[in-house]
């Protein structure tokens, strides 16, 4: 879920320099408690009226179906847990990378509450963004809608299973663009948004979403001036345009 910039040692922390020099530490997290998040039913998507703008509870309901609880099993019977996005059809799934790189094998619990295992079907550690491919499928398939770019200012939503929370939603708005991080797990990681929705470990991976629905970044990392890996207003996504690019989901 160095300095300026001091690499990380387990658990994952990092730090970056923000304006005027001040230090922060920024997290590529996973998870923070071990096992899989109890999954959701999943809801009706909303129809909001043509006179009124999609709300925060309109968009939930719509992206729900498409956010997935993702339990990576680690060696010595360790568990960690994050979050997953459906972005096409067949059933690919994007999330973060250090999700589940040093997974030995991978759970995937969908909205309705059925499970899969799933395997890695590509990754781009240069973007920290990987796609998933699951053995089975739920009986409804429900792809995310995926957007375009944001400005800052813009309001957004995070989905996500943090602190082992399913399907937690926060809002906030982008607060800056074209960031730069460093992670021991991810390296350098560029071009990234920054925005202040809560996320917590058990987010990354977690779709990014603009007021219209539309997946606009996945999630990758937080901010922390201490060694604590919870928010405090800072958190970051890869843009949903270098996802797709680097992750290279089929059939978008």
């Amino acid at each position: 879920m160095r300095r300026p910039r001091v690499p990380l040692g387990k658990p994952l922390v990092v730090a970056i320099v923000l304006v005027a020099l001040v230090v922060t530490a920024v997290v590529a997290f996973r998870a923070g408690a071990a096992g899989r998040p109890a999954a959701t039913a999943p809801r009706p998507a909303a129809s909001p009226s043509a006179s009124a703008p999609p709300t925060v509870g309109d968009i939930y309901q719509t992206l729900l179906p498409s956010v997935v609880a993702i339990t990576s099993h680690l060696s010595g019977g360790k568990s960690a847990g994050g979050t997953g996005v459906v972005v096409n059809a067949d059933g690919t799934i994007m999330t973060a990378l250090h999700v589940v790189k040093d997974s030995q094998s991978i759970e995937i619990a969908y909205a309705d509450g059925s499970t899969s295992p799933a395997t890695i079907a590509s990754s781009v550690p240069a973007s920290d963004i990987a796609t998933l491919t699951p053995q089975t499928l739920p009986s409804v398939v429900v792809p995310a809608t995926i957007g375009g770019g944001v400005a800052v200012g813009d309001q957004v939503v995070a989905i996500g299973n943090q602190l082992a929370l399913a399907d937690t939603t926060t809002t906030g708005v982008v607060s800056g663009l074209e960031r730069a991080v460093s992670t021991d797990e991810a390296g350098d990681l560029k071009g990234l948004i920054q925005f202040d929705a809560a996320v917590n470990p058990g987010s990354s991976g977690g779709p990014l979403v603009n007021m219209r629905g539309q997946t606009v970044g996945i999630v990758v990392a937080l901010a922390n001036p201490t060694d604590a890996k919870t928010f405090i207003g800072i958190g970051f996504a890869v843009p949903i345009g270098s996802a797709v690019g680097g992750g290279r989901p089929p059939q978008l």
